[in-house]
């Protein structure tokens, strides 16, 4: 039994992967995580001697997140539309579940071999457009898309995970390629090819958090991009352009004394870079959590801003509230994030 249990934990860190890409919020991950650890437990004599685990774990994780789905109804919402109309698309600010995720643990203590078209194919799959988007299909859409263009399982391995026919999923998974082509957003790279990635990053970074700092709408122009988005989940609506996403700006207070200021942290979620934003209103002392900016770039310049609540900050390590003193040493924090 113990072996048993050893064997099962040796997978928590891929299923919960698994069960993020399902859901598109981290605690309701863990949550279907656990369930899977039950459920396995439970019925663990199930497992053919000499059968491979890993199979027959993900077949009981899908099925956890399948319930959860079932269970939640503003999953189930979704969900039943998208099945009962072939060309509802849905639209981001649906998706009010969706949260981020630590680069800590998308990042194994241990990295395995990392060729370029793994590294890319990882991070498509686990970037916040990515992850809006499959949140929009059907379940069994979203799984079929998951374990055989993620996982890289074959039709027939799928197939006998849901239950379904091999030509079902086929079905499954053109119907949820079409949906991906149409609504993920352009795949330029990052940077240039004769720029270091790196080092570019930790400027733009670091342009970034002084505009927010001194609200320096000047300085932000230089580095987002004239047709870029901002969205707020669970807030509906999105922000299309620069000028209509500072124009949000300016009416929610920002740069204004009663406002108050920024102090921010740069760390990173779904191997995008982010910035952790405190707030000092006036006649307070105390930095508290305020938002959690997770940026897309492309080319060089910020397309997508997508901002979430502060309760993301113990997920990354971060205080919820810093005294001034405590501000300082976060600042350490940041240059070494950006060193």
């Amino acid at each position: 039994m113990n072996e048993f249990a050893s064997n099962v934990e040796r997978h928590r860190r891929e299923l919960l992967l698994h069960c993020y890409r399902m859901l598109g919020s981290l605690p309701d991950a863990e949550d279907a995580v656990q369930e899977t650890l039950l459920r396995a437990w439970r019925y663990r004599d199930s497992v053919k001697e000499g059968a491979p685990l890993r199979p027959w774990l993900y077949r009981v994780a899908t099925n956890a997140c399948l319930d959860a789905i079932a269970g939640d109804g503003r999953r189930a919402v979704l969900a039943a539309r998208a099945a009962a109309d072939d060309g509802w698309t849905g639209e981001p600010e649906d998706v009010v579940w969706l949260g981020p995720i630590p680069n800590s643990i998308l990042e194994p203590t241990t990295p395995p071999a990392r060729t370029p078209e793994a590294m890319t194919l990882m991070r498509e799959t686990i970037e916040i457009a990515f992850l809006t988007v499959i949140q929009l299909l059907t379940p069994q859409q979203r799984a079929a898309l998951i374990l055989c263009d993620v996982l890289d399982w074959s039709a027939k391995e799928a197939a006998d995970l849901l239950d379904l026919s091999v030509p079902a999923v086929n079905s499954a998974l053109q119907r949820a390629r079409v949906r991906l082509r149409e609504r993920l957003p352009s795949r330029k790279p990052p940077w240039p090819a004769n720029v270091d990635a790196s080092a570019a990053e930790r400027d733009l970074l670091k342009k970034y958090v002084e505009a927010s700092e001194s609200a320096d709408f000047r300085a932000f122009a230089s580095i987002i991009r004239e047709d870029a988005t901002f969205r707020m989940p669970p807030q509906p609506g999105v922000a299309e352009g620069r000028e209509a996403m500072f124009k949000l700006w300016v009416e929610g207070g920002f740069g204004s004394e009663r406002f108050g200021r920024l102090h921010c942290v740069v760390t990173h979620a779904n191997l995008q870079p982010a910035v952790a934003a405190y707030v000092c209103r006036p006649g307070d002392s105390i930095w508290r959590a305020m938002a959690l900016d997770v940026l897309r770039i492309e080319d060089g310049l910020i397309t997508e801003i997508v901002v979430f609540m502060p309760e993301n900050f113990p997920a990354f390590g971060l205080p919820m509230v810093m005294d001034p003193a405590p501000a300082q040493e976060m600042n350490q924090y940041q240059k070494s994030e950006l060193l």
